[in-house]
């Protein structure tokens, strides 16, 4: 049992015991067994923060099956691997050196010390976060629901968007608030803070005490945060300007729109295209243009050690750069004067080209069943599932059962990372005893 069988079999685990709870008749507002189908998707998207669904979780489940989802999403938002660190420190044992490289593995951290520290940090965060938003949102929705509705809502919101898992109690989730300042500014900060990374902001926050207590010391950021945050600013003022402009026109998006509410709508559907699934606008009817700018950023995702999803920032820098370096006739990839190392590039392409190979094989198995949807709705469905996004242009529910299960596989190999699924399905690797002599041949 590798770290990696772990960490894979421990979210597997989270989602079936799910699904026996959401397939109970108290999880239902109708009081009745739910269906297993029904049940396993929505646990699946809730342990992978994805947000696709089948059924509309605010009418369809009660408020025992909405906080089941909660919990998920909680547990999924936070890792397995947090989670279980983190009941053995409430049940006071002690890490032994397994443990530690697990957390080093789940959080790509170079040495082993101040494990328990960080798991604390990171729930630290968590809860920061969400209480913060939910006192927020409190006083927002209590002008349309009572106090007990308005806390539940700002609760269930305020953990879906920090954990970027999309999932909404709204029926046409938050297109009613498409003009609201505070959804489109709360919601999104939840979202783009969750996504980025603990370490970035664990970094920052050292940033800030330091800035404070001894202004003549230089505080040097690592290169994992100075890429996450200059990449994320990017996609962010990318994806807004770019889906201003494509669907500024469009009168089923933000064509009737004034202008502030234009651009809020760009800017929001920009947060959640790589993270989250909330939207302010019909992602159906979106123009062709707009809607491979979200597939696109929803490709590219979060930053690393978040609860975003995609082939991360991190990656996308790599292999932009790469490419960068290569056209300049280099032969080394450099970030803010940093020399990224081979391995980190060989695992970037690994990543890529695995992700790739799973949308096209999950697209084509998808398309040979479903003759009732074009070929931009599948990939589009797939690729969100995949990041998982959760954005929808509105097919999840009318798949057939095994378009549903291809997706529940989309999403579960989306959360836990395809490098670590090929791990545990492989095995650790074993160190090579032979070198073999170098050879060129023509590429590209």
């Amino acid at each position: 049992m590798t770290i990696s069988r772990t960490v894979c079999l421990g979210f597997i685990a989270v989602i079936l015991v799910g699904t026996i709870l959401l397939e109970l008749p108290f999880s239902t507002s109708s009081g009745n067994w739910n269906s297993p189908l029904v049940a396993l998707f929505t646990s699946t998207s809730a342990v992978c923060v994805t947000g696709l669904n089948v059924v509309d979780p605010g009418s369809h489940f009660s408020f025992f099956g909405q906080l089941i989802i909660m919990l998920l999403i909680q547990v999924g938002g936070l890792g397995y691997m947090t989670m279980n660190t983190l009941l053995m420190i409430l049940l006071r044992r002690k890490f032994d050196l397994r443990q530690k490289l697990a957390i080093q593995e789940s959080f790509d951290r170079p040495f082993l010390q101040g494990s328990r520290n960080l798991i604390k940090s990171i729930v630290a965060i968590t809860l920061i976060f969400e209480l913060t938003a939910t006192f927020i949102l409190i006083p927002f929705f209590g002008q349309q629901y009572n106090f007990r509705q308005a806390t539940w809502l700002a609760l269930f919101h305020s953990v879906s968007a920090f954990n970027n898992a999309g999932f909404g109690l709204f029926k046409d989730n938050f297109i009613s608030y498409n003009s609201s300042i505070v959804i489109n500014i709360v919601i999104a900060l939840l979202i783009i803070f969750g996504g980025i990374g603990y370490q970035v902001i664990i970094e920052f926050y050292l940033w800030f005490i330091n800035r404070f207590k001894d202004k003549r010391r230089n505080f040097d950021f690592s290169l994992n945060y100075k890429v996450v945050v200059s990449t994320t600013i990017f996609l962010l003022i990318f994806g807004t300007l770019a889906l201003f402009f494509v669907e500024y026109h469009n009168p089923d998006t933000i064509a009737g729109m004034n202008f502030k509410d234009k651009f809020l709508a760009a800017w929001f559907q920009s947060v959640v295209s790589r993270t989250a699934g909330f939207n302010t606008i019909d992602i159906g009817k979106m123009t062709l243009e707009g809607l491979l700018i979200i597939m696109g950023l929803m490709f590219v995702g979060a930053g690393p050690g978040g609860t975003g999803g995609g082939v991360k920032v991190t990656t996308f820098r790599i292999l932009s750069s790469s490419t960068r370096a290569v056209l300049q006739g280099k032969e080394e990839v450099v970030l803010y004067q940093r020399e990224v190392p081979i391995p980190l590039i060989l695992k970037a392409i690994a990543v890529i080209f695995g992700s790739v190979i799973a949308i096209i094989a999950a697209s084509l198995a998808i398309s040979m069943m479903e003759n009732d949807f074009n070929g931009i709705q599948i990939l589009f469905e797939v690729i969100s599932a995949f990041a998982t996004v959760g954005l929808s242009t509105g097919i999840t529910g009318a798949l057939s059962p095994i378009s549903q299960l291809v997706i529940i596989v989309m999403m579960y190999i989306g959360r836990v990372g395809v490098v670590l699924l090929m791990a545990a399905i492989v095995g650790d690797p074993k160190p090579n005893v032979i070198n073999f002599p170098e050879e060129n041949l023509l590429v590209g």
